[in-house]
């Protein structure tokens, strides 16, 4: 690396438009590594000023190996694999793209309601197994309008969903302790401060929640016994947050409608194709992929690099650090 220049370390490659952005400055050295592997990762930080991260696990060993460690940049909103309290020890925020991809998500999230709702999965199976007439007229999909929907989680993406509930013609009530009720109840959202309380009366309900251990289970075995058999369940923030062992229990209780799952507790799923969750016909599942779109890639390239350049430049926005401690 040339003197006096700045590394930074992209571990697994982002939207080239990040790529670009970066290589508009020439006090700047790009190193791009495809791996996950975190002897190979340990070996590239040693030298590195930032690191822009996707899916790779940055523990305590990763970071402890970094000698000029400057930020660690995280390409979307989740840092759960992220050591936050090693860097915070090494003074090291950890930035995220908080408006990069919840649009993205909140779309996610009602397109799985959505196909929940329609039966989405068995009627497309039916036409294409030639079951064309029999399915018409005993499969019975539902309207979301007029249905009660619960956002548990009212920050970027909770609060972007409701508009679009709200367009379906649903009733939708939020719950976030850390959100003021006036906020909530200016999106046109019934405030809902006891989640147990309103579960037995809700349709739908929808998790954006960060993980942790506040979280970690929010919806489990007894608030999945409390909900309507014919309630939907939708999770696209992180495994974890919807206890999968109760879920599972539940679908095979029959205790709820069915699951919109985009997030596992175990990431990715086994390449058999074993996971109980895929056993129900119930279930919609894709693959972690609800902030990730044509349009969010780019704004998540764009925006992590941004932060690593506004680091080096004094002007990092304490509003995208998770550790913002630092920033006082």
């Amino acid at each position: 690396m040339a003197a006096n220049k700045k590394k930074i370390l992209f571990i697994q490659k982002v939207h080239e438009c990040g790529h670009a952005l970066a290589a508009t400055r020439d006090d700047i050295d790009i190193d791009i590594y495809q791996g996950r592997d975190p002897a190979e990762i340990r070996r590239r930080i040693v030298d590195a000023d930032a690191i822009v991260v996707r899916t790779a696990v940055i523990d305590r060993s990763v970071i402890d190996a970094a000698r000029r460690l400057a930020i660690i940049s995280r390409h979307g909103v989740g840092y759960d694999a992220v050591d936050i309290a090693a860097a915070a020890e090494r003074s090291i925020p950890v930035s995220i793209t908080p408006l990069a991809n919840s649009v993205s998500v909140a779309e996610h999230a009602m397109f799985l309601l959505l196909a929940l709702a329609k039966n989405a999965r068995a009627n497309d199976t039916a036409v294409r197994e030639d079951r064309f007439q029999p399915a018409r007229v005993s499969m019975k999909p539902v309207d979301l309008a007029g249905r009660n929907l619960l956002i548990v989680g009212f920050g970027r993406t909770g609060s972007r969903v409701a508009p679009r509930a709200l367009g379906f013609g649903m009733r939708v009530h939020a719950c976030d302790p850390y959100v003021e009720p006036s906020v909530m109840e200016a999106a046109g959202c019934t405030v809902v401060e006891d989640l147990h309380a309103v579960l037995p009366e809700m349709d739908a309900v929808t998790v954006h929640t960060p993980l942790n251990d506040e979280t970690r289970g929010i919806i489990g075995a007894s608030e999945l016994a409390s909900m309507k058999p014919t309630a939907f369940v939708v999770n696209t923030a992180r495994g974890g947050v919807v206890a999968e062992d109760a879920l599972v229990a539940a679908l095979e209780a029959n205790l709820i409608g069915g699951a919109g799952i985009d997030v596992f507790e175990s990431e990715p799923t086994p390449p058999d194709a074993d996971h109980p969750l895929l056993a129900f016909d119930n279930v919609i599942v894709s693959p972690h992929c609800a902030g990730v779109t044509a349009e969010s890639s780019m704004r998540m390239a764009e925006f992590s690099v941004r932060n690593v350049l506004d680091c080096f430049d004094d002007r990092l926005d304490p509003e995208v650090v998770v550790n913002r401690h630092l920033m006082a």
